[in-house]
């Protein structure tokens, strides 16, 4: 089973400069295929800068340029890469539809795909505002727990909610593929079948939840997002301090994820998945 990134605390003394070239490597491994110019904006950072850093990512071989010019994982990337051109396009596609929720239900919103037996964290949307002030206030007074910034995380996709939404959309034979690894670790058939049976009732019911299956204190609801022949690629959620996850925001949570879900896949009607 690959190794996943955990999600910390930044650092006492953060370095720039490495947080940078790590990132960079992040949107280089969850896109599949990116443009310097692309890198720089999304980094705010100038093109140069941004160069510079990716010449280091070649010459460790962690970043290669393709016949494009375009940068794609290097064999020493590690981790197997997502891989795929199209979701740099679903998370363009995908950010006013989740501003739109997160200013609806004032917590944050995250957009995941499947890579593996791991979700990848491909967009998270902070409140903003009043909310966002409250929110604050709270944490400065110990209220709430600090949800981290999730984007190029990498978590358990039978743990986080947007995972299970995605995998409850899958043949049954195909996630049993999936962990087939994660099966070995298991004395008997036992972890399978939970899993199965927890992935029936998503799909019954349309939605998943995480009750601090992936982080202490905070708790989830995600739905499944597909394209436009109906393929579930992704899964979209909205993480919740769990001190406030009452059954009451959850059917707030829900109703709202379904209308986002229903307006962002209208406007993937377009877009088709080839892998």
């Amino acid at each position: 089973m690959q190794k996943l990134q955990l999600l910390r605390q930044p650092p006492q003394y953060p370095i720039a400069s490495v947080d940078r070239a790590f990132a960079l490597m992040e949107m280089v491994r969850d896109f599949g295929r990116i443009r310097i110019s692309v890198a720089a904006q999304l980094l705010d950072i100038s093109p140069s800068t941004a160069h510079r850093l990716m010449a280091m990512l070649v010459y460790r071989g962690y970043v290669e340029q393709d016949a494009s010019r375009r940068y794609v994982p290097g064999p020493a990337m590690g981790l197997t890469p997502t891989g795929l051109s199209w979701t740099a396009e679903l998370r363009h596609r995908a950010r006013t539809h989740m501003e739109a929720l997160t200013d609806r239900v004032g917590e944050t919103s995250n957009l995941v795909v499947l890579s593996g037996d791991a979700v990848r964290f491909l967009s998270s949307v902070e409140p903003e505002g009043e909310a966002q002030a409250e929110l604050e206030e709270a944490l400065e007074q110990g209220q709430l727990p600090k949800i981290s910034e999730r984007e190029g995380v990498a978590l358990p996709a039978h743990k986080a909610s947007g995972g299970k939404a995605i995998l409850a959309e899958l043949d049954p034979q195909h996630v049993e593929a999936i962990f087939e690894r994660t099966r070995t670790d298991h004395p008997d058939d036992s972890w399978m079948t939970s899993l199965r049976n927890e992935l029936a009732v998503v799909r019954a019911r349309g939605f998943a939840t995480n009750v601090e299956g992936t982080e202490a204190g905070v708790s989830a609801v995600g739905v499944s997002i597909r394209d436009g022949h109906g393929k579930a690629i992704a899964g979209l959620s909205v993480s919740v301090p769990h001190t406030r996850f009452s059954g009451e925001v959850r059917r707030k949570l829900v109703d709202t994820l379904w209308r986002t879900k229903s307006s962002l896949e209208s406007d993937l009607t377009d877009f088709v998945v080839r892998r």
